[in-house]
């Protein structure tokens, strides 16, 4: 009988090397039902350390101002004036639009509603805050290997009770809870950060774009004009004919960039806006693009400064100009007879630069975050299963 030739590396399906690498334990740790974890670590089901119960409230229970925090089933945590836990507790969602997305955390008095999970009473060998950590970056892809649909509507008891986690020793537990714990305060302090700058542009905005506040070297009144004098508002078309995928230029819809092509529609900078369906959203551009029959986009004289034009534009309650009963509508025309008070040419270029300067601290500032964010990610996945030791 010929024997069949072994197979290179080159030549093995991905699968098959996903199985060798799996064989492939590295010293000092093992292979177990929550995968490659270190060999001093054990696993065991969450029944048998911890409580699993649900509360006895419906959400009609809570009390604006309420003493205690009232956990119903959405990110939003409620308040009540009644509790039936005081101590630490992780709680999800038993049904409903969040759920197995929905993890809250808690040390104190508190209430929940009766399709609320609570998880509590911990062993001595599971610190809550370890729990926590792991339970809510794995509890839904648990969940939905159980479920044969495409989303999860409802969570089981024994879908909690059972669920298998690794447990580190305590002082382990404890130091992957304190790192990743600095990680959140950081994100926090970014968040609250960012809110503020944004709330710092939106006096400014208010000041600058009405003339209220000057810049210095300017004085003088500014004119009331029609949008019409400075603009003219031009429809988009179908992009049906001109989409290519990795195309040189974007295709814009009112939400933004809906895909590529390698034709635009207009090459120089304009400011953009609905047409239908969401025309409160305005949208700035200076490189060539193609916009769809539902955005508008402008053409500016040179008396406007496309980018104070912008900004003006996202002033403006662009709502009150609806054209429709149904789905949101503006027309070209309404468009440009708004009227604006618009200062000469050389203070609009000042007040779009101090703006454009704030977004681009704003941006910076988002994009830490979110490589923070990416940070923790990975960190979580190299802590939570001992490929990173702390101790």
């Amino acid at each position: 009988m010929k024997m069949n030739k072994p197979l290179t590396v080159r030549e093995a399906p991905a699968s098959y090397l996903v199985e060798l690498e799996e064989q492939r334990v590295r010293p000092g740790y093992k292979q177990t039902e929550v995968g490659v974890i270190p060999e001093d670590w054990d696993v065991d089901t969450i029944v048998n350390l911890a409580a699993i119960t649900t509360g006895d409230k419906n959400t009609q229970d809570r009390i604006e101002d309420g003493a205690y925090p009232f956990f119903v089933r959405s990110s939003t945590v409620e308040r009540i004036n009644s509790y039936t836990f005081d101590g630490e507790a992780v709680l999800t969602a038993g049904d409903g639009v969040g759920t197995g997305k929905i993890f809250h955390y808690i040390n104190g008095k508190f209430d929940f509603h009766q399709r609320v999970y609570k998880i509590s009473n911990f062993s001595d060998r599971l610190i809550g805050q370890y729990f926590y950590l792991y339970f809510s970056n794995n509890f839904y892809s648990r969940i939905m290997q159980m479920t044969a649909k495409s989303s999860v509507d409802s969570v089981r008891r024994d879908m909690i009770a059972d669920m298998k986690i690794p447990v580190p020793l305590p002082d382990e537990q404890r130091a992957i809870a304190a790192a990743l714990s600095d990680v959140d305060a950081l994100l926090a302090k970014l968040d609250q950060l960012i809110a503020k700058k944004r709330d710092l542009k939106q006096a400014a905005m208010q000041q600058l774009l009405t003339g209220s506040t000057r810049l210095p070297g300017f004085s003088g009144e500014w004119e009331v004009k029609r949008l019409g004098d400075v603009l003219h508002v031009r429809h988009g078309k179908s992009q049906h004919h001109i989409a290519v995928s990795n195309g040189q230029y974007p295709i814009l819809a009112t939400g933004g960039e809906i895909g590529r092509t390698n034709t635009c529609l207009y090459d120089k900078p304009s400011v953009l806006i609905g047409r239908k369906g969401t025309i409160d959203k305005p949208q700035y551009q200076d490189e060539p693009f193609w916009t769809v029959d539902t955005l508008f986009y402008t053409e500016l004289s040179n008396t406007a400064h496309p980018k104070f034009i912008y900004f003006k534009f996202l002033m403006i309650d662009w709502r009150s100009y609806n054209e429709a009963s149904g789905v949101p509508s503006l027309n070209a025309s309404t468009i440009e007879s708004i009227e604006i008070a618009i200062p000469k040419y050389e203070e609009q270029t000042a007040i779009a630069a101090v703006l454009s300067d704030m977004d681009t601290e704003i941006a910076a500032l988002e994009a830490r975050r979110d490589k923070t964010r990416d940070l923790k990610q990975g960190m979580m996945q190299e802590l939570l299963t001992g490929r990173i030791r702390l101790v």
